[in-house]
């Protein structure tokens, strides 16, 4: 059933920036825009519900459900707005779908804007799920844009569920934080895309349990600090059965910026095998240097490094 309020100009911007729209999608979608559902649609295999108290949508996916997407964007653009929301997915067995999600404030106004929201997965045995998640912000007011994502992760046996989270530009304030808890030959990879500047503060947060047999987790950060900007890692791996888990954090760091990595890990099982690794450095002088002899200026060459770097 197919509901489409208005949806201005900048709105459309930033659900291009953080969901790749450009028109209405195909499938299921449910597009919020200042805190109300502007456009939702359903399909026989995936449906969404409001939730009762106001506080967010339900989605059910059929089991068996295979090459669907689900698009849940949300966008900002009044200064001053502020709002908690809370969504299930309910993914059922045997399952192979794409779920993009990610928040765009546009803020010029002099109050802050944010945007808070609780995502939580319970994904059915032997399903495949790709979930994208984008954060934007635009805007020349005082008020800054404010993020914090908070993803819960439920993997039964057999399951697979890949993350791609991405913050690039704009967002003053973000606290991502996601856990996760594996069942018996469960499967999770993470990529984290993230780049800071000016005086932002971005904290990502990822608490992996490995709790079945054969489980596997593959969490990998890549991050550029730039200016004056703060970024942490904080990933915990933990190991409570003979599993493999891998976390990882590769940053650039530029100007008067500063990160801080800390990943750690729990083994609690003999047959638990976990490595984690962390990198932070400048870019180094003689690839600027090589770019810089094909013709490009000192600033383009950082910028062709830095572009290749979140790719």
């Amino acid at each position: 059933m197919l509901q489409v309020k208005q949806i201005d100009e900048i709105q459309r911007r930033l659900l291009a920036e953080v969901a790749d729209l450009h028109d209405i999608p195909e499938g299921a979608f449910n597009i919020r825009a200042n805190g109300e559902m502007a456009a939702r649609n359903t399909t026989a295999n995936i449906d969404i519900v409001s939730k009762e108290d106001g506080t967010g949508i339900d989605i059910h996916i059929k089991p068996g459900t295979k090459n669907e997407s689900v698009h849940i964007p949300v966008v900002m653009n009044e200064s001053g707005l502020k709002e908690m929301v809370y969504n299930d997915f309910y993914v059922g067995d045997d399952c192979d779908v794409v779920i993009v999600a990610g928040c765009g404030i546009d803020n010029c106004g002099k109050q802050d804007s944010e945007h808070d929201g609780i995502h939580r997965f319970f994904v059915g045995k032997n399903a495949k799920v790709k979930y994208v998640e984008k954060h934007y912000g635009s805007g020349d007011g005082e008020g800054k844009r404010i993020l914090n994502p908070e993803t819960e992760v439920h993997i039964d046996e057999g399951s697979t569920m890949e993350m791609e989270m991405v913050q690039i530009k704009g967002v003053d304030s973000t606290i991502r934080k996601s856990t996760a808890d594996l069942a018996a030959g469960a499967r999770l990879v993470v990529r984290e895309r993230l780049m800071t500047h000016g005086s932002q503060h971005a904290e990502s947060i990822y608490i992996t349990r490995l709790n079945g047999e054969g489980s596997s987790a593959d969490v990998v950060s890549r991050s550029v600090a730039r200016e004056n900007s703060y970024q942490k890692f904080d990933s915990i791996i933990v190991g409570n059965a003979p599993c493999t888990g891998h976390t990882e954090c590769d940053a650039i760091i530029m100007d008067k910026a500063r990160i801080l990595a800390v990943p750690q890990l729990e083994a609690n099982d003999l047959d638990a095998q976990l490595i984690h690794e962390a990198a932070i450095g400048k870019i180094a002088g003689e690839q600027i240097i090589k770019l810089m002899t094909l013709g490009l200026t000192e600033q383009e060459a950082e910028e062709q490094i830095i572009n290749g770097f979140l790719k």
